[in-house]
């Protein structure tokens, strides 16, 4: 084996060494002062001591580094020898180089919103573990995005799944959290199961497992390999969160802490979406299994569209309520992989970038508004207006961009990914999809009424907003109006082509 090809793994590596090198800070520091005599001197509202600053900020400034450096072109990750390695295991292409920096960014930012919870007394001995864990989740996701071979999508799967269990029950002494937890893994589990039987009907069927060659060997579809497309299907489906796939969602986002319920509403299911798209166009691309998937593919983001939906009106925890938003947000980003076209995918790309930012700012001020009053109640926010306006007007702007408001950036990408799958031939699920923004608009302007319109006596205290939060909400809102008003990026995709 050449060992020189690991250099083409250019983002891979670089993550890498952000996880050890951060691992080696939380070990030498950790050890030089207590957990417990850095509890003494952080307060939650004081200054961080020297120990936390180097856990909660170094981490940071080496993940910018990276989502930076991976951003800088390179000649050799650029040259068609390192388009695909191992033997056709890894895959490389500039728009999964894309893929991979527009998570990298969400991570940044969810990390940068994770600071103020971590300075918490009892998250100061455990801050270390959470940007590992959120990191080594970010290497799982890269290795399914540029996955060539079943196996190493599976192990991308597994190192995405297991560590973002842990995430989810972060809070020990929290039973939510567990129960959250315990919810997720077990289902999580059953979903790989499902997934390897599905695989291995594909192996049985082509005798391979790599994408390439079984799309030479799946001429004519049979039996096994249609069961196989089902089940590879259903296991993506519990990734991407959508319906039938949905019932962990709500219990899960609800449990888990505020940053973690972020990172698993848009990062997970961003690399979920797009791998999806590269198994069905690379190995299922015969012309009747293209008609097969495309009508799973219709009836899944119908359902997930519509239940959601349904189930979001009735909602009063923002979190559970959020967590039906992004089952419904899925629907839309599935509407991208409809037909496998080159416009599609752009469009997926596009919508995965802006509902990135536009889900993580409504987050950072849900968890900034929840760890200044321990509130996370629709109806907590009735009179938000009067006493945190700016909080107020950001939140405002992220649900409008989340609705599908003019001229914020939601709009732009509801346009164009429902423009791809109307080019494709499904003006029907097109039309049920338009219908369905409708019903999502009239929930979320229920948030906007309570901030704005509803009266409380006893409204959200007035507060300061922790530097770190406050980076994070006007990041979200600028790139948000940024890509709303200046909606060009979406053309230069277009460079990027359809190398998947």
């Amino acid at each position: 084996m050449d060992y020189s090809q690991f250099l083409g793994m250019r983002e891979e590596l670089s993550l890498l060494a952000v996880i050890l090198l951060t691992f080696l800070i939380d070990l030498f520091v950790s050890s030089e002062k207590k957990a417990e005599n850095c509890g003494n001197e952080c307060s939650l509202e004081g200054r961080p001591c020297a120990r936390m600053m180097w856990l909660t900020r170094v981490p940071i400034v080496l993940m910018l580094v990276h989502t930076v450096f991976n951003l800088l072109p390179c000649g050799a990750a650029n040259e068609a020898t390192w388009t695909s390695l191992f033997g056709g295991m890894y895959l490389h292409t500039e728009m999964m180089t894309l893929i991979k920096s527009v998570l990298n960014v969400g991570a940044l930012i969810v990390m940068v919103m994770a600071t103020p919870y971590l300075m918490r007394k009892e998250n100061h001995i455990k801050a270390g573990e959470f940007h590992s864990l959120l990191l080594f989740t970010l290497l799982g996701m890269y290795f399914m995005i540029s996955a060539g071979h079943f196996l190493m999508f599976f192990i991308g799967l597994e190192l995405a799944s297991i560590p973002m269990a842990a995430l989810i029950s972060f809070n020990k002494g929290c039973q939510k959290s567990g129960e959250a937890g315990a919810k997720f893994i077990l289902l999580a589990l059953f979903s790989s199961g499902l997934m390897l039987y599905g695989i291995s009907l594909l192996y049985g069927a082509c005798g391979t497992l790599y994408f390439g060659q079984m799309a030479a060997a799946l001429s004519a579809p049979n039996l096994i390999s249609i069961l196989g497309l089902v089940l590879v299907i259903s296991g993506l489906g519990f990734k991407i969160s959508m319906v039938p796939f949905h019932l962990w969602t709500a219990d899960t986002y609800e449990g888990a802490p505020t940053p973690v319920t972020a990172f698993l509403s848009v990062l997970s299911k961003g690399a979920a979406a797009f791998t999806l798209m590269v198994i069905l166009t690379k190995v299922f691309s015969v012309g009747p299994f293209v008609e097969y998937w495309d009508t799973a593919l219709q009836l899944l983001i119908v359902l997930s569209i519509t239940v959601a939906n349904l189930f979001a009106i009735r909602q009063n925890n923002l979190k559970r309520f959020m967590a039906f938003s992004a089952i419904s947000q899925a629907g839309y980003l599935v509407l991208g992989i409809l037909g496998g076209t080159a416009e599609g995918m752009e469009a997926l790309v596009f919508y995965l970038a802006v509902y990135t930012f536009a889900n993580l700012g409504a987050f950072a001020i849900i968890h900034e508004v929840e760890h200044h009053s321990g509130k996370v109640g629709i109806s907590d926010y009735n009179g938000l207006y009067t006493t945190n306006p700016y909080m107020a007007f950001c939140m405002t702007i992220c649900l409008f961009s989340l609705a599908g408001i003019p001229p914020f950036a939601g709009f732009f990408s509801k346009f164009f990914i429902f423009m791809a799958a109307f080019k494709a031939g499904f003006e029907v699920t097109v039309f049920i999809a338009l219908v369905n923004t409708v019903i999502s608009l009239y929930y979320y302007l229920l948030i906007v009424k309570a901030m704005y319109i509803n009266k409380n006596e006893q409204p959200i205290a007035r507060f300061n907003a922790n530097i770190s939060s406050t980076v994070a909400i006007v990041l979200c809102v600028i790139l948000t109006m940024f890509f709303g008003v200046f909606s060009a990026p979406f053309n230069f995709l277009s460079y990027f082509g359809f190398g998947i």
